[in-house]
């Protein structure tokens, strides 16, 4: 199993409880997220982990007993893990909006775009 999705990683039972994932890298060989949750008795915890990897055969780390399990960050840095996948999430949309104006700018790339579906239009009827 070379990715575990964090949204699955609901263990140990009976200590993850209200799982929201608020970060997951989604990077092909070097996955990882965060996730706010109720752990234990602690209704404001952050955990951490690391999902695996294509080339691995793991389930990421940390886990337990051969079950995806969450590291939880000291409550003395949550706050800090959150504000900085904040900032994460900004640089991606900033990322994502700088494409678009960047497609958005390339006048004959679209022109071909065009070309190319006007050309299929009558291959769909």
């Amino acid at each position: 199993m070379p990715y575990v999705d964090p949204q699955t990683v609901l263990s140990p039972q009976g200590k993850v409880k209200d799982l929201k994932v608020v970060y997951d890298s989604n990077q092909a060989n070097d996955s990882w997220s965060v996730a706010t949750m109720c752990w234990d008795t602690n209704p404001n915890a952050v955990g951490l982990r690391w999902n695996g990897s294509p080339e691995e055969s793991s389930k990421g780390n940390p886990q337990s007993h051969g079950h995806a399990t969450w590291f939880i960050v000291p409550g003395d840095l949550a706050t800090s893990v959150l504000d900085a996948v904040k900032k994460l999430e900004k640089k991606k949309e900033q990322d994502i909006l700088r494409g678009y104006e960047e497609m958005a700018a390339d006048t004959e790339g679209e022109k071909e775009a065009f070309d190319w579906i006007e050309s299929n239009v009558g291959e769909c009827l």
